[in-house]
């Protein structure tokens, strides 16, 4: 255990060294096609060395922009799939860009036929480089022992979704925190690490404390006050620590940056996606001849509803029979042009008539039916602490979770997202979101909401 502990203080650097590697490899395979074809072959005023060097630089500091957008280097943390799809995605994106930079250079639309083999070896190059790599660190670092303290709730699913990384995370032991903290604090000088489950106040706060002075680490659940304690402000007007919590939403100014924003983002994917809308169109047409969008009551800031926009995915009165309800995976209701549209999240595009409309914005929390979230609120009545702002097409719990994540961390990822709104973080969001799209664990059914409801 004391070698692990010893070996974790180089994980960043090993870290940052895969990330090098990385970067200098696809860096160096653009700056030999850059030159070679490009440069030389292509542009009416060919650049120089310096000139070369500063493109290479130019898409070395894209790249790396994308990668961290994207999550591309996270080593140890995502999946082996995960993480060569999201570089894939930085690549694609990265020479996307870099096309319409050498376009603007040479004032006319060059021929990107040199990109696609350069696209092609990038590929290779991160699939190999990433398998070697993953499993070297791996070697190094393999899964955390971990001691798993129960708390009151069991809501979380947390346990499964931990042993469901077996690669990262095996927990040996699951102890209540009622035990004792005497016991408990015996028994986490055996493992790598601990996982803190919901538990009252003072128990964990001795647990935390524990594993600060013992060098242990842990893992904690978040209850809805450490968010919006740990989302405040610092404020150092006396000898004496305080945080700010100002509570209330957005401020006016943000909310005219953010409505900017909403209309210029809409007008873009109204142009963007108008073939997809066609298509789905006619799709639907051609099913049933039923009508192509679906209104539908939903709830976005102080509580308004409002009439939510969607393509129709599936039958006409799919809930006559049985009423408001979440459809779940190979639900027979579905359109056959449905499931495509819901596992790549199209179905969502009409939503951009209700962002120009002022109902939604782009970013925001997931607009939920006024039914559901009354159900939800019996138990969880800080639900309603989402509605601070508008809906919004995507957010940070559609980007960061999936449509599987219980209600209550719903909440907690709501909550982060309007305590510390910017508009860096939503173009953030913006960009993330044509990953999480198509990434299947993010799009997965919601059985454990259908569970919670079905018991109700």
């Amino acid at each position: 255990m004391k070698d692990r502990r010893t070996r974790e203080r180089y994980k960043r650097l090993i870290k940052l060294s895969f990330a090098a590697v990385m970067l200098l490899g696809l860096c160096w395979g653009y700056g030999v096609v850059w030159n070679r074809y490009y440069n030389e072959a292509v542009l009416q005023m060919p650049f120089y060395r310096r000139g070369i060097w500063m493109m290479v630089l130019i898409y070395g500091i894209l790249l790396a922009f994308f990668m961290h957008t994207y999550g591309g280097f996270k080593i140890g943390y995502l999946k082996n799939g995960n993480l060569i799809y999201s570089q894939i995605m930085a690549v694609l994106f990265t020479n996307v860009v870099t096309y319409m930079q050498i376009a603007v250079i040479d004032r006319r639309l060059v021929n990107p036929v040199y990109l696609l083999p350069l696209t092609l070896g990038e590929i290779a190059f991160i699939v190999i480089w990433t398998l070697i790599f993953q499993a070297m660190y791996r070697s190094l670092f393999p899964p955390r022992r971990m001691l798993f303290v129960e708390g009151d709730r069991r809501d979380y699913h947390l346990m499964d979704k931990m042993n469901a990384r077996e690669d990262k995370y095996q927990i040996c032991e699951v102890i209540s925190y009622k035990k004792g903290i005497a016991y408990l604090e015996q028994r986490m000088e055996e493992y790598d690490a601990v996982v803190i489950g919901d538990m009252p106040s003072h128990d964990r706060n001795l647990l935390l404390k524990h594993c600060y002075i013992s060098g242990i680490r842990s893992y904690s659940v978040p209850k809805i006050s450490d968010v919006l304690l740990r989302t405040s402000d610092e404020l150092n007007l006396f000898d004496t620590p305080l945080v700010l919590s100002r509570n209330m939403g957005l401020s006016i100014e943000q909310e005219w940056i953010k409505r900017v924003e909403d209309v210029v983002m809409a007008i873009l994917l109204l142009i963007l996606f108008s073939p997809i809308f066609l298509i789905a169109a006619v799709g639907i047409k051609c099913t049933d001849r039923g009508p192509v969008f679906y209104k539908q009551e939903r709830l976005t800031k102080d509580g308004k509803r409002f009439m939510i926009y969607k393509f129709r995915t599936m039958v006409v009165d799919a809930e006559k029979m049985s009423g408001p309800v979440l459809a779940s995976e190979k639900d027979p209701r579905v359109l056959p042009i449905g499931r495509f549209l819901r596992a790549t999240r199209m179905d969502e595009l009409p939503q951009v008539l209700n962002i120009l409309k002022g109902d939604m914005s782009v970013v925001g929390p997931r607009p939920e039916r006024p039914e559901l979230a009354a159900e939800i609120e019996k138990t969880i009545p800080e639900f309603s602490y989402r509605l601070k702002v508008k809906a919004g097409l995507t957010g940070f719990a559609q980007v960061y979770g999936k449509y599987n994540t219980t209600s209550y961390d719903k909440l907690k990822l709501d909550l982060m997202y309007i305590r510390k709104y910017s508009l860096l973080l939503d173009l953030k969001l913006i960009l993330m979101t044509p990953k999480i799209m198509l990434l299947k664990e993010s799009a997965e059914g919601v059985s454990m909401e259908l569970e919670y409801l079905n018991k109700k």
